[in-house]
């Protein structure tokens, strides 16, 4: 049987996505299911076996595509392995000392982040590298085995190799890893080198422990993944999202799930780049909204922005220096707690509050009738009338609106308040904590978010997309086909990506440039190495040279694309004017007569899918019957009472069509709210494209 089917998977908070792709025909099934976080397979298996059973053969799956944010709650819960520590003689306190600052400087009830391996696990031997890669004392093997063998009768499951100045010289931690897998084959180790070959201590120790305190279950759930779906008659082969927006092979997500953290997120600031681009739009605020957290990214002349250092479980949310540092190359965005899930209540000041806390897919809001007490979004949205309490899902669950209003009661009479007041209030102070945290990222990146184009996705984004952009002073928003699965979608798109880095630590003026292009020549042939293990040409990708460069003297590096390759002495005054153009941009200035030095050096190769070319030109069935010729009351925000609005079945409209507001737009997996005003236009890809009334501001 032909192949033409590629599936994508991306497990949320609350709810799995699953589509898959003809890429015969551009046409797509979707299915969505509860999240199962005792075993988040389940739920990818629901959804599978619905998708088989309506006609998609299992052997004609040629490409599996997998997100998951089940590393990142690992993290967040503390429900990793039991992880320990060996490191250079003088360092077992490296996680707790940090960068000996507050991320708060006038609060004195703060709490650091707890580190991923405890000090009862942190154990050291005797060895030493000088900062330049010299040997200054040699690494004691027997005391690192008997090392290894007390974390071992302490319970440890993992372990992390941490030796000082492994940058510069990995021969000790080859040597520990060697020694350690000849006593103990079995046993899974993170060697600093192979997932953080980086200077600074703190950073490189911090992503080192977490990739080994998540690496267990990676290959525990790979491995469980891939076997119950080859039972289900699928052999096609696996591939993972980073989070830096590439696709690898799963051998590479198993080494080093570190990567994998914010795969999903990736995911949507793809398909909104992607989306962006087939309506003209190249610069676009991607505004993901599902069951359990809200996602914001920019995307500038159709690129989401990449950084290379991340941080992970932040004691508190919008705390820079709250979480764990971690040295992976991930898409910029900002992620908060609110979503379909996020629970409403009164705090000590009188005041309503949304979020962060979540009822998640267990038990769920209450209107899902799975067990939950407490109020949340998707609570008030059903009251509210945005939501078809008959249709929520494309019919695969039936909500309760009187359970929806019992739960608001208590915050009613707490507040004096009507039910719907509450409904409306828990509404309006959802959509400003996302505006307000999508003023904070564009403000940190210097830009006017009156200058993008919003581009809703997520099961609950464009629910909640019309009134984010009002806030903001947007005048245009995109709806996509499929937004409420769009992620997934994401993962089909996606090219596989992969960045390398090392420290090489000099100036521009002392540069050994030889050495210099040796380094490079050596990121990209590793980086090319795992392309080709994904699958794809390595000779066709397009390869990135990068540095993190700064003025001498100064403290941290500004990430700079420098021009193509080979260098050599004459290329200085090339790689000076990147820096300072890059420099520039970002400062306004660039001091006079100050020598610039590289730091470290990267390389980001980039492989597109081989043999195709992505196009959703279809969605598979129909949310219902016939096009909506109906009307339902709706509370909209700027009015004083529920209005008649008309409710239209998204499958039904056709390229062209033209509606005004305010208008409810229905599909399987999301509804569209278009207020009063707006007009709404549905572009030749099925894209509905919103302008907002000239008085949005």
């Amino acid at each position: 049987m032909e192949q033409t089917h590629a599936l994508g998977i991306d497990i949320g908070g609350t709810f799995t996505d699953v589509v898959v792709y003809d890429r015969a025909t551009g046409q797509i099934a979707k299915g969505k299911e509860l999240t199962t976080p005792d075993d988040p397979s389940r739920g990818v298996l629901t959804a599978l076996e619905k998708l088989l059973e309506g006609g998609i053969p299992p052997e004609s799956l040629y490409r599996i595509v997998h997100a998951t944010t089940l590393f990142t709650n690992a993290l967040i819960e503390r429900k990793g392995a039991r992880t320990g520590l060996i490191t250079t003689k003088g360092f077992r306190d490296v996680l707790e000392i940090g960068r000996e600052r507050k991320y708060e400087l006038y609060d004195i009830h703060i709490t650091m982040p707890k580190p991923l391996a405890p000090r009862d696990l942190r154990l050291e031997v005797t060895e030493r590298m000088a900062a330049d890669g010299m040997v200054i004392t040699p690494l004691d093997e027997d005391e690192l085995i008997h090392q290894v063998d007390a974390l071992l009768a302490a319970g440890a499951e993992s372990i992390a190799i941490v030796f000082l100045h492994a940058y510069a010289n990995p021969s000790h931690e080859d040597a520990a890893l060697a020694a350690i897998y000849k006593k103990h084959p079995d046993l899974i180790v993170t060697a600093s080198h192979d997932v953080a070959p980086e200077i600074r201590e703190y950073d490189r120790t911090s992503t080192t422990v977490t990739n080994a305190y998540v690496k267990p279950l990676a290959h525990t759930y790979v491995d469980q993944l891939v076997d119950k779906t080859a039972a289900l008659g699928i052999s096609a082969p696996y591939f993972m999202m980073l989070s830096n927006g590439g696709l690898t092979h799963i051998a590479e997500a198993k080494r080093s799930p570190v990567q994998l953290l914010e795969s999903g997120p990736a995911a949507g600031a793809l398909v909104a780049a992607y989306f962006g681009s087939k309506a003209g739009v190249d610069n676009v605020l991607a505004f993901d909204m599902g069951g359990t957290t809200a996602k914001l990214a920019l995307v500038d002349e159709g690129e989401p922005h990449v950084d290379y250092h991340f941080e992970a479980a932040r004691e508190k949310r919008f705390a820079e220096g709250s979480g764990l540092p971690l040295n992976i190359s991930a898409i910029k965005l900002i992620e908060i707690g609110a979503g379909g899930g996020s629970i409403a209540h009164i705090d000590d000041m009188d005041l309503l509050k949304v979020g962060p806390q979540s009822a998640g897919s267990e038990p769920g809001p209450v209107c899902y009738s799975r067990g939950g007490v407490d109020p949340t979004v998707t609570d008030a949205d059903l009251l509210l009338g945005f939501l078809n309490a008959e249709y929520f899902a494309g019919g695969s669950m039936q909500i309760d609106r009187d359970a929806a209003k019992r739960a608001m009661q208590p915050l009613a009479d707490q507040s004096g308040l009507s039910v719907v007041d509450v409904a409306r209030g828990i509404y309006d102070v959802v959509n400003e904590n996302m505006a307000s945290a999508a003023r904070v990222h564009i403000a940190e990146q210097g830009k006017d978010p009156r200058q993008y184009t919003l581009l809703a996705t997520g099961g609950a984004g464009p629910v909640h997309a019309y009134y984010v952009a009002k806030k903001l002073g947007v005048r245009r928003l995109i709806c996509p086909l499929a937004a409420g699965v769009a992620s997934a979608l994401g993962l089909l798109i996606a090219p596989a990506r992969i960045d390398r880095v090392v420290t090489i630590a000099s100036s521009l003026t002392e540069m050994d440039w030889p050495h210099l292009e040796e380094a490079y020549q050596e990121l990209e042939q590793d980086a090319a190495k795992v392309i080709e293990e994904t699958g794809f040409d390595a000779s066709k990708a397009h390869i990135t040279r990068l540095a993190d460069m700064r003025y001498i003297g100064q403290g941290f590096e500004v990430v700079t694309t420098l021009p193509e390759g080979p260098y050599d002495a004459s290329s200085a005054e090339g790689l000076l004017d990147a820096f300072e153009d890059t420099y520039r941009r970002t400062f306004s200035r660039t001091p006079p007569d100050v020598n610039a030095e590289i730091i470290n050096i990267r390389v980001s190769l980039r492989a597109e899918v081989p043999g195709e070319s992505v196009g959703f030109k279809a969605i598979g069935g129909s949310s219902k019957d016939t096009r909506a010729q109906k009307t339902r009351p709706v509370r909209f925000p700027e009015l004083d009472d529920y209005i008649d609005t008309a409710v239209y079945d998204r499958a039904s409209l056709t390229a062209g069509e033209r509606l005004a507001g305010p208008a409810v737009i229905e599909e399987n997996e999301s509804t569209l709210i278009v207020g009063p005003g707006a007009t709404v236009e549905v572009d030749p890809d099925g894209n509905l494209l919103v302008e907002l009334p000239k008085d949005v501001s």
